[in-house]
């Protein structure tokens, strides 16, 4: 299983869109949040199921705050991550994840992305594919496989760059 994670694409949509013609075939995408009113654009471009949450700049959007779900064997948590505080670190929202049995949590807001593989809960953040905020100023996203021992494994990615840094659990 192959799984596009993106978020924060604040209405700036040409990279997203530019993936999802990359990466095909897809078996999933999760957006973390901050379409800013393109939901409707980013899902019906996608020829995958789209699991999409309400972000801080989601004004007036019927987007659902959060989602759980299964992938695999994994609880998967997914928010945007600015009602956890993200941007002091994620260790709140890992507390609200083990709280909850999720095994991962993917979460937005900061522009920066993150694997954190430590604990009993994964915590991904893939970052911002329109604007960036970390010291590369890259956009980035996250590329989620499930093999076929039903083992997940991350790539953090990054446009129009080889050097991706894989990550596995």
């Amino acid at each position: 299983m192959k799984i596009l994670v993106v978020s924060d694409t604040h209405r700036k949509n040409d990279n997203y869109f530019e993936l999802l013609q990359r990466l095909q075939p897809l078996d999933m995408v999760i957006h973390c949040g901050d379409t800013e009113g393109s939901e409707y654009a980013l899902s019906q471009a996608a020829d995958c199921p789209v699991q999409m949450v309400l972000g801080n700049n989601d004004f007036f959007s019927s987007l659902p705050r959060e989602l759980e779900f299964k992938v695999g064997k994994y609880t998967v948590w997914v928010t945007h991550g600015h009602n956890y505080y993200v941007s002091m670190g994620n260790k709140m929202i890992k507390e609200e994840a083990r709280s909850r049995g999720a095994d991962i949590v993917i979460y937005g807001h900061t522009h920066r992305p993150e694997i954190d593989l430590e604990d009993d809960v994964i915590a991904i953040n893939p970052g911002s594919i329109s604007y960036p905020r970390q010291e590369n100023h890259r956009p980035s996203y996250i590329i989620m496989e499930v093999d076929r021992f039903d083992e997940v494994h991350f790539t953090i990615a990054y446009l129009s760059a080889l050097k991706n840094k894989n990550f596995s659990q």
